[in-house]
């Protein structure tokens, strides 16, 4: 890859991760339960909140490691121990990440069954999808990498 587009593309993953972080922050500021409640009710009396940020940290490890990812391609490092570390990290935390967003869902259908939950079961499932597809992509490019790298040792015997 030209290293262009490596910049490029690690630009992206750091407005990805701004514009997450800033509309974590501050979307329950403007949600309709909260509209007058205060700042520490708000951030410290809601539990689903407190939930969502403790899974949001495997979503900001795999876009740190994503920019990892895209500097060791721009560095011809691709072919790696560091980027098949890096792709199990993504593997593993898109797997966490489905594993927090299937909870709620459960929860969702178990204990509020008549509350109008299809929207949220919608988004959930959607996410879901997404981590789903994440994970198996990184476990393919990491098979191929680590088939890559043994396929060199082999040669170089």
């Amino acid at each position: 890859m030209k290293r262009n587009s490596t910049i490029f593309l690690q630009g992206v993953t750091i407005l990805i991760g701004i514009a997450t972080l800033v509309f974590m922050l501050c979307e329950p500021l403007v949600e309709g339960r909260n509209l007058h409640a205060t700042f520490y009710e708000i951030y410290f009396k809601d539990l689903f909140l407190a939930y969502a940020y403790i899974a949001s940290i495997s979503f900001f490890v795999v876009l740190y490691k994503v920019f990892k990812l895209f500097g060791y391609i721009r560095q011809n490092k691709i072919y790696s121990i560091n980027s098949i570390k890096a792709l199990k990290i993504i593997k593993y935390c898109a797997i966490s990440l489905v594993c927090f967003i299937l909870v709620p869902e459960i929860y969702l259908f178990v204990v509020r069954p008549w509350d109008d939950i299809a929207g949220g079961v919608a988004v959930g499932f959607f996410l879901i999808f997404v981590s789903v597809i994440i994970a198996v992509s990184a476990d393919v490019f990491e098979w191929l990498i680590q088939s890559i790298i043994d396929m060199k040792s082999k040669l170089n015997k």
